[in-house]
């Protein structure tokens, strides 16, 4: 898919005879045009289910948009300029049509219908390429001589692809059926953009002295199996996976106890694994603003920034997240009150007296030096351990 810039102003059309009208000294000169190797174009009729028939101009026109606003939609999915080159199928129409209709209805304003193409765009974008790189690739190799990866290539995509089309509706609903619940239990209207959140960051510690010692095969080797095994431990543990950089995770939970678990396990399975370098971790609590599945503000700032002065194989926590797992009995206010806690059940067991139950407490806080955080002044942060078994 592909998309032509040539507008003359916002809602307008280009003109059909550019001998007529000039083109403005601010447009651009295309340069993207569509393959034409016959090959390519069989497996892109096949992925598309459909023939090159339009322009882009023709596209916008045939689905009653204009071209500024196809233009638009088209480069927030992600898609290159083409000048008028006919690259385009049915299947752009509708698209185009789909969330202009969106618009037209009063569904969507036409900031959000771009941010909706922007945001499915840049997501399927990276599991395309994904797909490609780590998927296909290996499966396309020519299982005898004198074939052709093209012709291994296309068969197995027309097997597969209705297969991983089902697969990815399916994933893709049952996100939007969790992501529609949390924000249905928002407290008011406001938590559902600003939300209270607890933010974690894991990181690699020395991963830059890794990039040059190891070879760019055992490199991605290591970055996929840190990659997926953050992944499964913040699913299986019902956090977030808000991105990957690499050496670095950002995830998300709603409650502390959540997020605290993650990383205790996060850093246990990084340490049983040899092959891993050590692993440090900073959490953080408090107001998130959430933008197209990312986190931003000074909570998830904060995060990053104890990260960056967490011990190796070690979970810092800003003093709003200690407070919350206090608040929440995952954790004691102070070993000695644990201590106290458990004294005073002991001592009522031994007199016969109904003994009080003692808290069950997961995890221990202990107080860090305060030290000032670039940017958001002097912080006292906690290391956050284990207490017993969970």
């Amino acid at each position: 898919m592909t998309v032509d810039d040539t507008t003359s102003g916002a809602g307008a059309e280009p003109p059909s005879d550019p001998s007529v009208h000039p083109t403005p000294h601010h447009e651009v000169d295309h340069t993207a045009e569509p393959t034409d190797d016959p090959l390519a174009i069989r497996l892109e009729q096949l992925i598309l289910g459909a023939d090159r028939r339009y322009t882009p101009f023709q596209a916008a026109r045939t689905a009653g948009v204009s071209m500024d606003l196809a233009s638009r939609f088209w480069r927030a999915m992600g898609f290159a300029d083409i000048g008028q080159a006919r690259a385009l199928t049915e299947a752009d129409v509708l698209a185009l049509r789909r969330l202009a209709g969106l618009v037209e209805a009063g569904l969507l304003s036409e900031p959000m219908a771009i941010q909706v193409a922007r945001s499915t765009g840049q997501t399927t974008a990276r599991l395309a390429e994904w797909q490609i790189d780590s998927f296909l690739e290996g499966l396309t190799e020519p299982p005898e001589p004198g074939m052709t990866r093209t012709e291994v290539t296309y068969p197995l995509v027309e097997l597969l692809l209705p297969e991983l089309e089902e697969f990815l509706v399916y994933v893709w609903r049952r996100q939007l059926a969790a992501a529609t619940g949390r924000v249905v239990q928002a407290a008011d209207d406001e938590e559902m953009v600003d939300r209270r959140l607890a933010v974690g960051f894991a990181d690699l510690v020395g991963f830059t002295r890794l990039t040059r010692r190891l070879e760019e095969e055992e490199l991605g080797e290591l970055v996929e199996a840190f990659e997926t095994t953050c992944a499964d431990l913040v699913a299986a543990h019902g956090g977030r996976l808000i991105k990957t950089l690499g050496d670095e995770v950002l995830y998300a939970a709603d409650d502390a106890g959540t997020a605290a678990e993650i990383a205790l396990r996060l850093i246990e399975a990084m340490t049983q694994d040899e092959t891993m370098p050590a692993l440090r971790v900073g959490i953080a609590f408090g107001t998130v603003t959430t933008r197209m599945g990312d986190v931003f503000g000074t909570t998830v700032n904060l995060a990053s920034r104890l990260t960056s002065i967490a011990p190796k194989d070690a979970v810092l926590v800003d003093g709003a997240f200690a407070e919350e797992l206090i608040r929440t009995g995952d954790a004691p206010s102070s070993e000695a009150q644990a201590a106290e806690e458990a004294a005073v059940a002991e001592k009522e067991r031994q007199t016969g007296v109904e003994s009080t139950s003692v808290p069950r407490y997961r995890y221990g806080l202990q107080p860090m030096w305060q030290r000032p955080v670039r940017g958001l002044g002097v912080v006292e942060p906690w290391l956050l351990a284990r207490r017993g078994t969970s």
